[in-house]
């Protein structure tokens, strides 16, 4: 509700957010801004005004202004100039109310006012502001003489007084009662400070309170400053905290203050587990990976450090046995994840002696697909998951970013091999950070990556072999007195549970659906794919190149080997094979990453070039231009002006045969060198040489004058 002389704040506002009731009139309320020099009333409905006050828009605030004056305590100039101003204002605001609440007429008001007591329009409204702003009273229009002195200004204090508040004992002031609306000036700055990415603490949260709501702006040298109020006006930081422990959401903190992620990651109630999800092996297998905590080095060369290797994981939930693994440096990425799904249904007794490991089956059984897969969802989003789905009925779920807590086991396992690599590998990263004057620990890199796999699968087989601690045992496993390791859990898990093991026969079949999938364009030239060009038996049976041309296929790729492209059946299990063409020759043997920087470089240089071309194209134009332009320019001072058309097209043959004959002297072939400088010989021509060449130059000088000769005839029968 509002009430009259009431002050308020209101809350969607940084500047000019305080407000004073000064009138209340039926449905309008009026009010002013306690800001400026000059504040003039404003009217709202009273409606309005409450409805924002429900809706905390609009917050009830102690009064800035309550101050209790005693004439003792003023000079007597203060005093004279109150009650002058007061005359002033006591007139007006008894006599003239409705004018000067009313905007169209006030100036009128503002003028007879100053008329009336002889002083200037300006005064009178800075008068009417003090009363208006500072509580509606006599003493509101007192001057601020608490700003006067010379603040900032050195003084000279020799032989003075002392100067300043003088020292005397005061009680400990035990602050003020909390009210309801300034446990909503608490909540308001809790919301608006405390619930911040910035995370500030709660006691610069209080400091925030204060500025708001219990101090008096001003500017010292144009810099806005905070006065804030005696300690017996304020709530204290106790009061403060008091009820901030009874407002207090720590769901909703821990998710403003930091995410919702790191409430779901940390803080979240942990009252179920994984295990609970699954029925048996195969029903859940959780994919991870991560970057191993060690340098390596080059296979060929152990001075070559080639940074940290890149681990991927399968774990089946049920029994904790690694499923599959992956250590090389492709990823964090679907290639890297497919390295890993391809391990995982490979025999491990093969893949172990690839690596010079022999172990029984039974002491890693696992080279199957499960019912469903737990995957990251940048890896997995997209790419040949389909396929997977569709083909080989395997289900994918994939977390939510940041959320390495939903596959928690495989992520606990992980941390398991760092550590005990960061323990026994040289090169191993002991420490995130290192201070100035710590060995790089680079420098001791000396596994390559075989030899860190080779460390890997023995982890593994340990792993599989290692009781789990707090692995929840079901009232059959304990009566079959089974002891919880993976191994065992396996095996058990595949006799008394359902499981959803599923077994591949065909790995290649596997890898069809595992590569990634992309879409090529049928042309005349081949299968266009990624700028490259691919032929198939199939497409010149079929005729493709004539019948489907400008059509897109869907096809599978190894990005590490584009010598081939793999056209997939329908049915998921048969393919036709693509191959390299000869006018694709070069990339052969070429990365797709090696291919696309290819093609990125030409593309580059071709826009490097763009320049000189165009220069070269302006300037050529112009070259031709200036050409055009002088032979226009001759023609125009050669030709004479009078001549016709028919005139100028005639006699074109003629005229071709007489440059013809010209061409053909600065054309003819020399074939006998010409050297420079050779001394004068005397050659004697005998009669019949010096006849013969007088009849040549006769013969060609007859042959011009009779074409010139035929030229004029046709140009006088034209006349």
């Amino acid at each position: 509700m509002i009430f009259y002389n009431q002050v308020y704040q209101y809350t969607d506002k940084e500047e000019k957010n305080r407000i004073r009731v000064i009138e209340i009139d039926s449905d309008v309320t009026y009010f002013v801004e306690l800001h400026g020099v000059t504040s003039m009333p404003k009217r709202a409905t009273t409606m309005d005004l409450e409805a924002e006050i429900q809706s905390d828009i609009l917050l009830h605030i102690p009064d800035p202004f309550a101050k209790s004056y005693s004439d003792k305590d003023l000079t007597e100039k203060q005093i004279q100039k109150r009650d002058e101003d007061w005359g002033i204002v006591s007139e007006g605001w008894d006599n003239l109310k409705g004018d000067l609440l009313n905007k169209k007429i006030r100036d009128r008001a503002f003028d007879k006012l100053a008329y009336q007591y002889n002083t200037s329009k300006i005064k009178v409204k800075r008068v009417f502001t003090r009363f208006w702003q500072r509580g509606l009273n006599k003493n509101a229009i007192l001057s601020d003489y608490m700003y006067s002195g010379g603040k900032g200004r050195e003084r000279n204090l020799i032989n003075a007084a002392k100067v300043g508040r003088p020292r005397k004992y005061m009680p400990l002031s035990t602050g003020i009662n909390i009210t309801e609306e300034i446990k909503k000036q608490f909540k308001y700055v809790i919301k608006k400070y405390y619930r911040k990415k910035e995370q500030p603490s709660l006691t610069d949260t209080y400091y925030y309170l204060l500025r708001e709501f219990y101090a008096d702006k001003y500017y010292e040298y144009n810099v806005l400053k905070y006065n804030v109020w005696d300690a017996s006006r304020i709530p204290t930081y106790d009061q403060f905290y008091y009820w901030f422990k009874k407002f207090e959401d720590p769901q909703t903190d821990i998710k403003l203050r930091h995410s919702s992620k790191e409430f779901e990651l940390k803080h979240r109630p942990l009252l179920s587990n994984s295990t609970l999800e699954t029925d048996g092996p195969g029903t859940r297998f959780q994919i991870d990976a991560t970057i191993a905590d060690v340098y390596l080095v080059s296979s060929f060369d152990r001075s070559l450090i080639i940074g940290r290797p890149i681990v991927y994981g399968v774990i089946d939930v049920y029994s904790r046995m690694i499923t599959g693994i992956y250590v090389g440096l492709e990823g964090p990425s679907w290639l890297g994840a497919m390295m890993a799904l391809d391990n995982m249904v490979m025999n491990k007794v093969e893949f172990c002696n690839k690596y010079d490991i022999p172990i029984k089956e039974s002491e890693w059984p696992a080279n199957h697909l499960p019912e469903i897969i737990i995957a990251d969802r940048g890896e997995f989003e997209g790419y040949s998951v389909e396929n997977l789905i569709n083909n080989l009925n395997v289900k994918i779920e994939n977390t939510s970013p940041y959320r390495g807590d939903l596959k928690g086991i495989i992520e606990r396992y992980f941390r398991t091999m760092n550590g005990k690599i960061k323990r026994m590998a040289p090169g191993a990263i002991q420490k995130e950070y290192r201070e100035r004057g710590d060995d790089d620990y680079r420098h001791d890199a000396t596994l390559n990556l075989i030899e860190f796999t080779t460390i890997i699968i023995r982890l593994v087989i340990e792993h599989n072999k290692k009781i789990i601690d707090k692995y929840p045992l079901e009232t059959e496993m304990i009566a079959d007195r089974l002891k919880a390791n993976p191994i065992n859990l396996w095996y058990w898990g595949i006799e008394n549970k359902k499981g959803r093991l599923q077994t591949v026969t065909n790995q290649s079949i596997l890898r069809l659906n595992l590569l990634p999938k992309g879409n090529a364009i049928v042309t005349r030239e081949g299968i266009k794919f990624k700028g490259l060009s691919y032929g198939s038996e199939r497409a010149i049976n079929e005729q493709w190149y004539l019948k489907f041309r400008k059509k897109s296929i869907e096809i599978v790729y190894d990005p590490r080997n584009m010598n081939q492209l793999y056209i997939p059946h329908t049915d998921g299990y048969n393919f036709d094979t693509c191959y390299l063409l000869d006018t694709s020759e070069q990339f052969k043997g070429s990365f797709f990453e090696e291919i696309q920087f290819f093609q990125e470089l030409r593309e580059e240089l071709k826009k490097e070039e763009t320049i000189n071309q165009i220069e070269n194209i302006i300037n050529a134009d112009a070259e031709i231009e200036a050409i055009i332009n002088e032979a226009v320019a001759e023609k125009k001072s050669t030709v004479p002006i009078n001549l016709s058309k028919s005139e100028k097209i005639k006699n074109i043959r003629v005229n071709r045969q007489a440059e013809k004959i010209m061409n053909r002297n600065n054309e003819q072939f020399d074939l006998i060198d010409k050297v420079n400088e050779q001394p004068t010989q005397v050659v004697e021509f005998t009669s019949k040489t010096l006849k013969s060449e007088v009849l040549t130059k006769k013969s060609n000088s007859r042959l011009m004058e009779k074409l010139k000769k035929k030229r004029d005839e046709e140009f006088e029968k034209g006349n």
